[in-house]
């Protein structure tokens, strides 16, 4: 049998289309794609020869090579064609190229299986014997009692008559017509559209232009035709959501923290208010230190292990072992009317709970057979985890370079280490006991949310704490001797270290990104979407030596560096020294420290002469600044000082590529600010500037996409759950266009535009693939926001909100509200709001203080991650008046 490809796309110069798939001749023998040929400005094409006989299936897909060799996958991996053995001699396949970016792919992932009615996984279309055509096309829009019908020029198709229209039956994630038309009747033109089978009318056809067919039907030739979609008005879904930690949950019979069983109160209450969804921040376990540190939820031990944190211990116990937590009571009722979460007391008794209940129940525990299928299904990281617990807690340190027992991961040690005939053995097994409960609590409250309907969103953080267990295992995934962070901007001058090691992408491409993949399929055990933190890390990210200690000591990596010869063909005066040495002199000292100026140039400083200054190599660093300032005494004179030195150490224009030997540098991000380069002359710092502004704004962008389209798709491939980006910060050029291409939801937020020409994004202009918030954890609440800017405040109040006069000095709740109508009826696919926001809409019901409403400070290195609900989830259900407002603003702006 000869099977010819046709693939309908308009190609620019220099792309190249080619199509892979399961047979030998398209290339499966040799992993390598097969070249498809230009035929014309229409179509390309591509002929093989199969025998059905051998290969009675066909799966395949298309993928554009672009000029620069990045290669690009269509959406479409449900390609699929039986091949009838002897039946047909040339088979005619005639495609249509699925983009990534259109809005109709979000309706096929995991989250609107349930919620919308999209054609999957029904009855096996029946193929006649006599037939010349299969159409196929998608419809995921379509409402109840609604079918896809198709009519045309030909008898076959009924003439155009409404009346006589094809009706299409489910075929997978298809609609299919099979089809035995003549010959005479081509070219043909036709139409998709929509009939209703309970009133058996036809309602509406396909918008835009008739659709075409060449070729004709001949004997022993069967075409097969994948249309794309049918070309309907987006008006199917618009929903909307509630974000908020686990921790912050509270309920009556939590246990000073919100636990994974409260989730379910959250759904019941998501569902009387026509919610669709629930937002949450990462869940790992993040027990590092056993401190209050330990509650920054985005520094996870291991990408893959749940936090203790979350457990229900009275679920834990079951009926069995309810004496153990009896005692627990008043301490129970004690942390629960607690404002904050205090994390170390929660951890200690719930740890100690805990070791009790497993001590009781280990016996039985291990004749568990649903155990043993979680066991095997989740060995691949739950040893190894295990084993890290254990060996934290021998050494009080989860710094696995200073443990004097295999501080350098080793799989077959590890694996005799766990031995079940080892003493610590019961302490190991502690932990898979942990995991355990957590998963079946966790999975039981998914399980709840979906039959209800209810969306549950994750969150992927972008890094991995230094000293996790995943670091251990496999240090060559990462840069061990780099931090990861964030340019300085409005929310962090000085930008922000998260001490996160980065991503060695080269290494992690090797497998085809497997630790991402596992990643992902774990967290599909409960999510049906996630939130990827910082998705601008997969085109650059922001890169701080070890050596450094602020964020604004870093540079973007991968990034193109500016070489010297760039100095001196534009002109610009060069001195390796001056720019890449802090600039420090006797003025500068003077009005950095003042009082202190004497004490600190005689402590910290070496002259060069003509009044100038160098760190002592014993300070040469920020890091060994840092280091001597943990030895002195704790005082507002050292802050000052310490502070003061960080800044000079910042007082640079470039940063030399590692490696360059002089010859190539980073711009310091802020450089124009630094007294380093306002020190110079004028000629000089306009061109330096012009150099810093093509740096950071123009020469970067096709390499991040690049970078971005090495990593995504494949990611993106390896899940079905529906991805949004978090989208924020210092957003290149390239990345609205990335994420449209690949159909990731884009996070837009009124406060911060995209449009550095505006002062604030209204919602009503927000993209439908995108999720529009007036507000993240990493921000103040709409009350705190109003508060912080007074000039800013009123714009906002006259332009965005159209009010007339003055604004009123606090965020009254008819303010807040009309800010959450204005999301909600946005045309964003989402709009998710923090429960905070939605509170603040009510007098009565909003936290006396706007300040205790907010999660995270990012400037904050060492933030508490402590916020509650101030009231119950029991006490929210019952508050009639505001749960049915509020549904009545959901239903008014689309979103049930």
């Amino acid at each position: 049998m000869k099977i010819h490809f046709y693939l309908r796309f308009h190609t620019s110069f220099g792309e190249q289309l080619q199509i892979t798939g399961n047979l030998k001749s398209l290339g499966a023998a040799m992993g390598q794609p097969l070249p498809m040929n230009y035929l014309n400005d229409e179509f390309w094409q591509v002929s093989i020869d199969v025998d059905p006989a051998e290969e009675p299936v066909c799966r395949y897909q298309y993928q554009l090579v672009s000029a620069d060799g990045t290669v690009v996958s269509e959406w479409e991996n449900d390609r699929v064609i039986q091949l009838q053995d002897g039946a047909v001699e040339e088979l005619q396949v005639v495609d249509t190229w699925n983009h990534s970016g259109e809005f109709e792919n979000a309706f096929y992932t995991a989250p609107f299986r349930e919620l919308l009615p999209v054609a999957r996984g029904s009855k096996k279309l029946k193929i006649p014997k006599n037939h010349s055509h299969i159409f196929r096309v998608k419809a995921p829009l379509l409402s109840k009692n609604e079918v896809v019908c198709m009519a045309g020029s030909i008898p076959a198709l009924g003439e155009w008559d409404e009346d006589k229209t094809v009706l299409l039956q489910p075929d997978g994630n298809w609609w299919a017509a099979v089809l035995d038309l003549p010959k005479e009747g081509f070219p043909l033109s036709y139409k998709y559209g929509v009939y209703d089978t309970h009133k058996k009318t036809f309602r509406e056809f396909e918008s835009g232009a008739n659709r075409s067919l060449f070729g004709d039907a001949l004997h022993h030739k069967h075409t097969i035709v994948h249309d794309g979609f049918v070309h309907l008005p987006n008006n199917t879904f618009k929903g909307a959501g509630v974000a908020i930690p686990v921790f912050s949950l509270r309920s009556k019979k939590s246990f000073g923290v919100g636990e994974f069983t409260d989730i379910e109160l959250l759904v019941d209450w998501a569902r009387s208010v026509d919610m669709q969804l629930i937002q949450l921040l990462p869940i790992n376990d993040t027990t590092a230190t056993h401190t209050w540190t330990d509650s920054y939820p985005y520094a996870a031990i291991s990408a893959f292990a749940l936090h203790p944190i979350y457990v229900n211990l009275e679920k834990v116990a079951g009926k069995r072992h309810t004496a153990l937590i009896k005692s627990l009571k008043k301490k129970q009722k004690q942390l629960n009317e607690l404002a904050e979460v205090d994390y170390e007391e929660v951890m200690k008794f719930k740890l100690a709970v805990l070791k009790e209940i497993y001590m009781a129940d280990k016996e039985e525990w291990l004749k568990d057979k649903e155990y043993a299928e979680f066991f095997q299904q989740n060995r691949h990281w739950l040893v190894p985890y295990a084993a890290f617990c254990f060996l934290r807690d021998k050494h009080e340190t989860s710094d696995f370079t200073q443990w004097k027992q295999h501080s350098v991961y080793d799989a077959a040690a590890i694996e005799k280490f766990v031995s079940p005939r080892l003493k610590h053995h019961d302490q190991l097994r502690f932990h898979y006991y942990i995991q355990f409960q957590l998963h079946k609590q966790l999975k039981a409250a998914a399980s709840y949310a979906h039959k209800r309907g209810i969306v549950l969103k994750g969150d992927i953080p972008i890094g991995i704490y230094r000293y996790s267990c995943d670091a251990w295992m496999a240090p060559q995934l990462y840069y061990m001797d780099r931090q990861a962070g964030a340019p300085p901007d409005g929310f962090a001058v000085k930008g922000q270290n998260w001490g996160f090691p980065t991503y060695n992408w080269q290494k992690m491409e090797e497998d085809g990104y497997l630790w991402w993949k596992q990643r992902f399929s774990q967290m599909k055990e409960y999510f049906d979407a996630f939130r990827i933190d910082h998705i601008l890390g997969f085109f650059r990210i922001w890169s701080i030596p070890w050596k450094a200690v602020e964020g604004i000591m870093g540079h973007f990596v991968p990034a193109i560096p500016v070489h010297v010869n760039e100095f001196y063909e534009r002109g610009i005066w060069y001195d390796y020294n001056r720019y890449t040495r802090p600039y420090i002199t006797e003025k500068i000292l003077f009005e950095t420290f003042s009082e202190h100026a004497q004490y600190v140039r005689d402590t910290f400083f070496e002259t060069t002469g003509f009044g100038q200054f160098n760190f002592h190599e014993t300070f040469s660093t920020q890091r060994k600044i840092e280091a001597w300032f943990a030895k002195q005494e704790a005082s507002e004179a050292n802050a000052i000082i310490c502070q003061g030195l960080y800044d000079l150490h910042a007082n640079v224009i470039l940063f030399e590529e590692e490696g360059s030997k002089g010859l190539q540098f980073h711009f310091r991000f802020g450089m124009e600010n630094t007294s380093s380069y306002q020190a110079l002359e004028a000629a000089t710092k306009k061109g330096l500037y012009d150099l810093y502004v093509n740096y950071f704004y123009h020469r970067q962008d096709d390499s991040w996409k690049e970078e971005a389209l090495r990593k995504l798709p494949a990611l993106k491939a390896s899940t079905e759950m529906l991805i949004c980006g978090e989208d924020l910060g210092m957003v290149p050029h390239c990345v609205p266009d990335v994420m449209k291409q690949l159909g990731i939801l884009s996070l837009e937020i009124q406060r911060m535009p995209k449009n550095p020409a505006q002062e604030f994004f209204h919602p009503d202009d927000a993209p439908y693939l995108s999720v529009v918030t007036p507000s993240t954890h990493d921000m103040s609440t709409i009350r705190g926001w109003w508060e912080e800017d007074r000039d800013k405040t009123q714009r906002f109040f006259n332009n965005e909100l159209g009010q007339w006069g003055e604004a009123p000095e606090y965020c009254e709740a008819w303010i807040n509200k009309a800010i959450v109508i204005q999301h909600l009826y946005s045309p964003a696919m989402w709009s998710i709001f923090q429960l905070q926001d939605l509170l603040g809409m009510d007098d009565q019901l909003r936290r006396k203080e706007h300040i205790d409403e907010r999660i995270n400070i990012p400037s904050v290195a060492k933030h508490y991650w402590r916020y509650r609900m101030h009231m119950t989830l029991e006490e929210l259900a019952k508050e009639k008046t505001f749960n049915h407002d509020l549904r009545e603003y959901i239903r008014a702006g689309g979103r049930a």
